[in-house]
């Protein structure tokens, strides 16, 4: 099978070409092809597939065989797929994902795709529709108990259910330990991803991430959308102004406004491949 390694802020992924290939049990493939020592390595499989509503169509596997509902970083990898390979030669496209179809923009220097900017549709913060098993309304800056203590913390939806938790460095974090508490938490009926934020300046955000199926990775693009919206609705950021977020694999320019979040950022081919499967 012929594989595609593709990253975008160091989140890395292995691209399948369903146009062209058949892929029979997704899942198993995620699981082998993922191991960092006995397969690729990545964090996890994406399939680039045909699509009857867009110009292409997503499906994400994590490293544990679990089918995503949407990937930040993947969908503006999937875009450079598309276009650089003149499966769709349009500078704006669409990609279909489990969560809708995702408008993109693309940046072209001399013929490729060096960076994508995604309309990531509206945030949701009805913890019922997250889902948060939390009474109320939107959960902002909530002391709950939660990962075995009592924690200030934020709930969004961006397709996949996220918790944004403000602190100090996150880098500092024992993530190995503390990620699998809020992740598995009974809070969260269908797990959740899990970013901790400090807080740098009124346009800047420094933020680690623990991903539901793949635990700690370099970048989560709807984590760093997560981490911005939580940010405005806290008051420490402005609304409707590009907001850094600063990721351990680079950085993410996220805009938030009451109709839509935007994120940008680059899109990377690694290599080319095949596998024996």
């Amino acid at each position: 099978m012929k594989f595609t390694k593709m990253h975008g802020c160091g989140n890395d992924y292995i691209y399948i070409n369903c146009f062209e290939e058949a892929v029979e049990d997704p899942a198993a493939l995620a699981v082998r092809l993922s191991d960092r020592h006995k397969g690729v390595g990545g964090d996890g499989v994406i399939l680039v597939c045909p699509s009857d509503v867009a110009d292409g169509k997503m499906r994400i596997f994590n490293i544990d065989g679990s089918e995503g509902m949407m990937c930040g970083n993947g969908v503006r990898c999937v875009a450079k797929f598309l276009y650089d390979r003149g499966v769709c030669r349009k500078t704006e496209m669409d990609v279909e994902s489990k969560s809708g179809v995702k408008h993109c923009r693309i940046l072209d220097e001399g013929g490729k795709a060096v960076a994508v900017s995604v309309d990531m549709g509206q945030a949701e913060l009805d913890p019922k529709k997250i889902p948060a098993a939390l009474d109320g309304g939107p959960v902002v800056g909530r002391e709950v108990e939660v990962a075995g203590g009592a924690h200030e913390i934020t709930c969004v939806s961006m397709g996949n259910p996220h918790c944004v938790v403000f602190g100090g460095d996150p880098m500092e974090l024992d993530l190995e330990a503390v990620g699998p508490k809020f992740e598995w938490d009974p809070l969260f009926p269908e797990r959740v991803n899990t970013e901790f934020v400090e807080v740098i300046d009124r346009h800047t955000l420094k933020m680690r991430v623990w991903e539901r199926g793949s635990g700690e990775t370099m970048a989560c693009g709807t984590g760093a959308c997560a981490a911005a919206v939580a940010a405005v609705e806290n008051g420490f950021c402005p609304m409707g102004e590009d907001i850094t977020v600063k990721l351990r694999g680079g950085d993410l320019t996220i805009r938030y406004t009451e109709e839509r979040v935007t994120m940008t950022g680059e899109a990377v081919e690694v290599f080319t491949g095949e596998v024996n499967i």
